[in-house]
């Protein structure tokens, strides 16, 4: 679930408005785009790549590790299912709203075939200084620099905010993990968080988490026995009860996924909870210094 450059990309969708801008800049920066597919225009070139009908078509010819689906709803379980059905080891699904069953069946053809989906409803992958997949600002120097703090988090937009207090603050980023914001994610913040444990180059974790579900709270089970040092900052501190929020999954029911639990378990596995997020690159600035 960390990009590493030289990881050949695959981009479902490619030929779409969203897909040809992001692709374009994914490469800009590095990122390996070796194909592209949409059924319609199997057999042009679009932004110097070959275009397939499938994932399966597309893999037979250019062998791939990542596929990334800018595909909408509707067709976005054919088309993971093909990239799955393709051998493609990592699938970033940028797609929301797609109906529970198809999610449901999604997370199990992909744990059958040992593929890792990222999402769905994630803003992706980055690694600045080697690339990105997705749709986060990889491309912007003013957000994203070499650095060696792994960043987790469900949403793009508050990802985005904290890797541009920690580039402001010179500490830069080792990965950027968005996690997504459904209620059913192929990659939780525990995943994210192992992965960011067992990277050399990450030596501090930022996580920002959101009410709603117990994600945090089973990230902290694990986070007791790290010796890296994590900030975390959880939205939704002021939420009522019962009040959904922006993602799906953001529903807070009694006590459970609330913020007071996910803050408790945090600070009693030793991480740095801080009250907002500028605070996360201070308390990391802190640990170098």
């Amino acid at each position: 679930m960390i990009y590493r450059s030289g990881q050949r990309v695959l981009v479902q969708g490619i030929t779409g408005k969203q897909g040809t801008f992001w692709a374009q800049k994914m490469m800009e920066t590095g990122t390996k785009v070796v194909a592209g597919v949409n059924p319609k225009r199997a057999g042009e070139t679009h932004l110097g790549v070959p275009v397939y009908g499938t994932a399966v078509e597309a893999t037979k010819s250019t062998p791939c590790d990542v596929s990334v689906i800018f595909v909408p709803p509707v067709l976005a379980r054919d088309a993971i299912v093909d990239a799955i059905d393709a051998g493609i080891a990592t699938v970033v699904v940028l797609t929301e709203h797609i109906p529970a069953q198809h999610v449901l069946e999604i997370h199990a053809r992909a744990k059958r075939a040992g593929c890792r989906i990222v999402g769905p409803n994630t803003a992706g992958i980055v690694t600045p200084g080697e690339g990105f997949v997705g749709i986060m600002p990889g491309h912007n120097p003013n957000i994203f620099q070499p650095g060696h703090v792994g960043v987790i988090s469900r949403s793009g937009s508050l990802g985005t905010l904290i890797c541009l207090n920690l580039t402001r603050a010179k500490l830069g980023q080792s990965a950027f993990i968005g996690i997504g914001g459904d209620p059913m994610i192929g990659t939780t913040t525990r995943d994210a968080l192992e992965a960011l444990d067992r990277d050399d180059r990450t030596h501090a974790i930022a996580m920002v988490g959101e009410i709603g579900g117990t994600m945090e709270e089973a990230a902290a089970e694990y986070a007791a026995g790290m010796k890296k040092p994590i900030a975390a900052f959880i939205a939704g501190r002021s939420s009522p009860p019962d009040k959904k929020m922006g993602h799906a999954g953001a529903i807070v029911t009694g006590g459970k996924g609330g913020y007071a639990s996910k803050r408790e378990a945090l600070e009693r596995a030793g991480v740095k909870v801080v009250d907002t997020p500028h605070e996360i690159a201070l308390a990391l600035a802190d640990v170098y210094a």
